[in-house]
């Protein structure tokens, strides 16, 4: 009876793990969510706190090459341009105790100066906990070329 017992506690803990009910992967989604309601809304101080502060390593869906480890400012992402995008089915998976792996489908529209184009791309990101909080350590956006892709902007080729 001893051996059901763990077996079952065994296999609803993987059953747990596997669903995505963990809590660091609530807590990670629930990040992204104020973190994305944060770069739509133009809050870049919420969007630089929740990313970390040893720097981000991103890259793009406009074809450049990936971009160096980047300590994100509230400056830089003024100059960024304008967008705003809406992001679907979000997936969160840990890795371990303290990082998270998301992977999510995010489009909208991007430009500078009210030239605005389509948004459509495939983004993965890792969330890691430092000093207690969950913040954005890499970012990897691909396009989606199912109707429109990243439109290119100066600030893309730029090395923070």
């Amino acid at each position: 009876m001893k051996n059901i017992f763990v077996i079952s506690i065994l296999l609803l803990s993987g059953l747990t793990f596997a669903d995505g009910h963990m809590s660091s992967e609530k807590a990670v989604l629930k990040a992204l969510a104020k973190y994305m309601e944060a770069r739509n809304s133009r809050d870049f101080e919420t969007v630089v706190a929740m990313s970390s502060k040893s720097g981000t390593l991103d890259t793009n869906s406009d074809g450049s090459f990936h971009k160096p480890l980047a300590n994100q400012t509230v400056d830089g992402w003024k100059n960024s341009g304008d967008a705003t995008t809406l992001y679907f089915y979000p997936e969160a998976t840990a890795l371990s105790d303290d990082v998270v792996h998301v992977r999510f489908y995010s489009e909208g529209m991007v430009g500078n100066g009210g030239d605005m184009s389509d948004y459509r791309t495939r983004v993965t990101m890792n969330w890691v906990k430092e000093s207690g909080k969950w913040v954005l350590k890499t970012a990897h956006y691909s396009s989606a070329s199912y109707g429109g892709v990243h439109r290119t902007q100066a600030s893309d080729f730029e090395d923070n």
